[in-house]
């Protein structure tokens, strides 16, 4: 019995060894809200695989907590940003998406949005300089020994951080302001006869008018969108570092691009292999509901339910704004399940219920679901396309105008503008992504398109994360435009070397043939006389 005993204890460690022998450590710097949801299911796969995780985190975040019992480590950094200074640049960003990006076109509302990330620089030099000027907090890092650094790029600083330490890293987002980021910074091309720039709302198949207005765009965004203020930061990261440099040439040493997208929803473009596209990672089979919920979707019978949310940001609005929207809601048959955090509005039917939260991912899997009104948040369209639930899709800011406008373009969602729809618009938009089954049949194709990997879109991301670290990175995947300058880049100085061969060629020609009309016009002169 004992050698049993023995020979069962030395297989659990032969197993053990094996499943932690890439095990490493993963010091990750995240942002807030809906990026945290998202991220959040990497670092608990990472975890599971027996990887050590270490998030960097602000004091005063909403998502983030460091409090809860968790598989994962957190670092709070030392800063000196006051909890009010954070409050009011949320409370700003808020009436920003709320009352001014909605009445302004999807590509202003693109330079409102960078012009407010500009306002930012201040506080967010104050967060990046208590972490990289805090000597006992670097050493504690540099003593850890990381092998890789997970960053959501959206705010500057993680990828200071990973240089600081030499570590290597692998961004994740989904698209940054314009996309300029992943286009000067990760070299991804972006043709645009038919590549869209990100952010204006245009598809792939463009009329000649918007060819223009898109190449216009692109010129613009090129010299005009940065994110961030990039002349502050690129003096910042220099004095940092120590040498000259630029927040852009930083984030261009990124091992790998994990995107939070797939060719389900993505217009066909070209791409670089160390771009992967996972879009969907954080989608789940369903789970049972809450008692009271199932109740109340059991309730709706035949009808069905209707699931609407404005994601992790919005939670209220303008009482008139409420009331239209409950008006329009009451007048169709089906349950509504309404995250809404404002006051009851005095128009809600006795078919609409309100919540604080709700478990969004496992009401769009349930089979009496028959539509999804969204502010348009990738999170959510990714679990609506998991699910195949149509889409009413009513888009506020950012990525979001981008993320309908693929839906409207692939025939499953209905766009609305919330500052201009009225009652009847809202409905009538239900009730016909609900009753025209076009809409349903293709959100099923796009589902089935979905789950039809290889690898799972999680699985898939963690390999790459795991790959960075067997192998100290993955710079066989870097390609060389990295190292060439615009002009070369754009083979200016190819494209003058030919024009100045062609021209002197064209001036030898007219020289040679006049030369030679010369002397055959001496001769003849000399003949005649």
């Amino acid at each position: 019995m004992l050698p049993e005993k023995w020979a069962l204890a030395v297989l659990l460690l032969q197993l053990w060894s094996a499943g932690c022998g890439f095990c490493g450590k993963v010091l990750v710097w995240p942002c807030d809200m809906s990026h945290w949801l998202n991220i959040k299911v990497i670092l608990e796969e990472l975890t599971e695989r027996g990887h050590e995780v270490t998030v960097l985190t602000f004091p005063h975040t909403k998502l983030i907590d460091s409090r809860k019992p968790s598989t994962l480590n957190f670092e709070v950094l030392p800063s000196e940003v006051q909890k009010e200074s954070v409050e009011n640049v949320n409370d700003k960003f808020l009436d920003l998406i709320l009352n001014v990006l909605p009445n302004l076109e999807p590509w202003q509302s693109t330079i409102k949005l960078n012009d407010f990330f500009t306002e930012t620089t201040e506080i967010l030099k104050i967060m990046c300089e208590g972490a990289i000027y805090n000597k006992t907090f670097m050493k504690k890092l540099q003593e850890t020994h990381y092998d890789l650094m997970l960053i959501d790029p959206v705010m500057p600083c993680g990828e200071l951080i990973a240089e600081l330490l030499q570590v290597p890293f692998v961004l994740t987002l989904r698209v940054s302001i314009g996309g300029m980021k992943e286009k000067h910074c990760g070299k991804l091309p972006a043709p645009p006869s038919y590549v869209p720039v990100q952010m204006v709302a245009l598809t792939d198949r463009m009329t000649f008018l918007e060819r223009v207005k898109n190449t216009m765009l692109s010129v613009f965004f090129d010299f005009w969108i940065r994110d961030y203020d990039t002349h502050f930061w690129d003096q910042f990261y220099s004095k940092a570092l120590g040498r000259p440099t630029t927040l852009c040439e930083t984030l261009g040493k990124a091992e790998i691009w994990l995107i939070r997208t797939y060719w389900d929803f993505e217009f066909p473009r070209p791409h670089l292999p160390n771009f992967e596209f996972v879009g969907g990672l954080h989608c789940k089979p369903t789970k049972p509901l809450p008692e009271e919920i199932e109740k109340f979707v059991q309730n709706s019978g035949e009808d069905g339910i209707v699931v609407f949310s404005l994601g992790s940001v919005i939670h209220y609005m303008t009482e008139e704004k409420a009331n239209l929207i409950a008006s329009a809601l009451a007048q169709i048959p089906q349950k509504v399940l309404w995250r809404y955090s404002g006051k009851k509005p005095a128009t809600l039917g006795a078919n609409t219920q309100l919540y604080d939260w709700i478990p969004q991912n496992d009401l769009l899997g349930h089979p009496k679901t028959k539509a999804f009104i969204t502010h348009g948040g990738i999170n959510g369209i990714y679990e609506a396309i998991y699910h195949g639930v149509p889409m009413v899709g009513i888009p506020m800011f950012a990525d979001q105008y981008d993320n309908i406008v693929h839906m409207k373009a692939k025939g499953v969602a209905v766009e609305l503008n919330i500052n201009t729809m009225t009652s009847a618009d809202l409905l009538n938009a239900l009730r016909t992504v609900i009753n025209d089954p076009s809409y349903k049949e293709n959100v099923m194709k796009l589902s089935k398109i979905h789950h039809d990997q290889p690898v799972k879109p999680l699985d898939r991301a963690v390999f790459w994360i795991e790959f960075v670290m067997r192998h100290k990175g993955a710079k066989h995947l870097r390609p060389a435009s990295h190292d060439l300058t615009w002009f070369q880049y754009h083979s200016v100085d190819v494209i003058g070397f030919l024009l100045a061969c062609a021209v002197s060629a064209i001036f030898l020609i007219i020289k040679c043939c006049l030369f030679f009309c010369q002397i055959f016009g001496k001769t003849e002169k000399k003949k005649r006389e």
